[in-house]
């Protein structure tokens, strides 16, 4: 299976190693034939990671959309003289995660090679649970906050 480890924290949030791999796809896919040198991706990293919260929330939802990702181990990325070149694979597993809920069912927009991708991406949470967990770490920051002033 294409998403077998969970980088999850304990309170169920994907964790900022997944986002590196949504972000490493994501710079990548931006550069001719998908390949960018290692000065240059990491000059675009510390862009992408200095520019605010919008970033951060992107990278988190598409995260949470293939959880378990691993750029490395499952042949997303080639790391190829100096630099790192995204696959077909990666392509297509960047594709299904930028894929829009409203938009024609996933088994139908994944590549026939690829079958074992439509389960990690096929989750949806309720808007309820998700407000439920902002106010749920809401309370448990106010409460740290006040724990210190005290």
């Amino acid at each position: 299976m294409l998403f077998q480890k969970s980088r999850r924290c304990d309170d169920g949030h994907v964790g900022a190693g997944v986002n590196f791999h949504v972000t490493v796809l994501k710079i990548l896919v931006s550069y001719p034939d998908g390949f960018a040198a290692m000065q240059d991706l990491k000059r675009d990293m510390a862009i992408l990671a200095t520019s605010g919260r919008d970033w951060t929330e992107r990278t988190r939802r598409l995260a949470g959309r293939a959880p378990g990702l691993d750029i490395f181990s499952q042949g997303l990325i080639d790391r190829t003289n100096g630099g790192w070149r995204i696959t077909d694979r990666g392509r297509a597993v960047l594709d299904l995660m930028e894929a829009r809920p409203d938009q024609a069912p996933i088994a139908t927009q994944q590549p026939p090679s690829e079958p074992e991708l439509a389960p990690a991406i096929s989750r949806n949470i309720p808007a309820e649970r998700i407000r439920g967990r902002l106010a749920a770490r809401r309370r448990r920051r106010n409460a740290r906050m006040q724990a210190r002033a005290s």
